[in-house]
């Protein structure tokens, strides 16, 4: 959306075909982007994409850009008119993460896989803006030629808070999947818990309740509840505030297109504890504005945070540089890159 609201101020018509959402407008403008309506995220908005592109009236546009979340829209089947492909991450392992139930869950984690690699051969001729070198070498393994990969990495959202004190407080920030790691992040908490006194940790995100569930019983099972408080969705001024009161945020996806929420959490000078996989290392600096762990070794990820919260030199220093190096992600940035990407081409 941020693209968009620039686009137009550029002097360029911007509309948004999107999915639907409860009480929603099925039509509006919001910062001159006509926004249009329809459908669920999952699957059925990318049905009527396709029938709205072809059936109904709209004025004739000169792009076309054609935003992958898992599955995309298949523009270059129906669409005439140039195409660009918007892509944050491939799934790749991610298919093997799914929520489903059982066995059902078995279907994307084999079907995905096979499926993945063949969507991307009908896109070895478009051009693609995406966010990070890391899935742009994806791409790459994919098929898709290194000259139509255009990286503009993101910009964020900056929203000033107070300077808060810093306790012993771990703050997971994301949407609450299997694949984000989540659980991991839990157990993050119950190892610091076994070593030191005091920590707590706030869960900033949504999810399946039947996840949510799940999540909860394992905090019970661990013994740390009583340090855990699931927050849900919260507004950006909480979320800000939050991560500045927080030692750090934990961060134990498996896989990402690049880990805003990291840029976010440096914004306020928070450091990072991740583990070192794709998207999360384009965005922490392992040593300097955070640190990253082979995936799945939260036993060593909680030493460290233990560690760092015993050397005050040590964290006021990250805790600088993170805010230093957040500084470079700007929207204006970002989105006078690719102002310049769509007239170009």
């Amino acid at each position: 959306m941020e693209h968009a609201k620039a686009w137009v101020k550029k002097g360029h018509s911007v509309t948004l075909f999107t999915s639907s959402f409860k009480d929603a407008k099925r039509t509006e403008i919001l910062d001159g982007v006509n926004i249009i309506r329809f459908g669920n995220q999952f699957l059925s908005v990318h049905f009527l994409a396709f029938i709205w592109y072809i059936f109904e009236t709209h004025q004739k546009f000169d792009i076309v850009i054609d935003q992958f979340h898992g599955i995309p829209f298949f523009a270059p089947i129906y669409v005439k008119t140039k195409v660009i492909a918007y892509i944050h991450e491939t799934a790749i392992e991610v298919w093997g993460r799914n929520e489903l139930k059982k066995p059902f869950n078995i279907i994307p984690a084999i079907v995905g896989p096979v499926f993945e690699p063949l969507v991307f051969k009908l896109y070895k001729d478009i051009d693609f803006i995406t966010v990070s070198d890391s899935t742009q070498n994806d791409l790459i393994a994919f098929g898709i030629k290194r000259f139509r990969i255009h990286v503009v990495q993101n910009g964020i959202t900056k929203v000033k808070v107070k300077e808060q004190k810093r306790g012993k407080l771990l703050t997971y920030l994301g949407a609450l999947a299997k694949d984000k790691g989540v659980e991991d992040a839990i157990n993050v908490l119950a190892e610091v818990l076994r070593k030191d006194t005091g920590w707590e940790m706030r869960i900033l995100g949504k999810g399946d309740n039947n996840y949510l569930k799940i999540l909860k019983y394992k905090a019970r099972k661990l013994g740390v509840e009583q340090s855990l408080k699931f927050e849900g969705y919260v507004t950006e001024k909480k979320k800000f505030e939050t991560l500045a009161r927080s030692f750090c945020l934990v961060n134990p996806s498996i896989h990402e297109g690049w880990g805003l929420v990291n840029i976010e959490a440096n914004a306020v000078g928070t450091p990072v504890f991740a583990y070192k996989v794709k998207g999360i290392s384009d965005s922490v600096i392992d040593g300097k504005t955070g640190m990253l762990f082979e995936k799945g070794d939260y036993r060593q990820m909680a030493l460290e945070i233990i560690k760092l919260s015993q050397n005050k030199d040590k964290y006021e220093s990250i805790s600088k540089y993170c805010k230093r190096s957040s500084e470079k992600f700007s929207w204006e940035r970002s989105t006078a890159e690719s102002t310049l990407l769509i007239e170009s081409l």
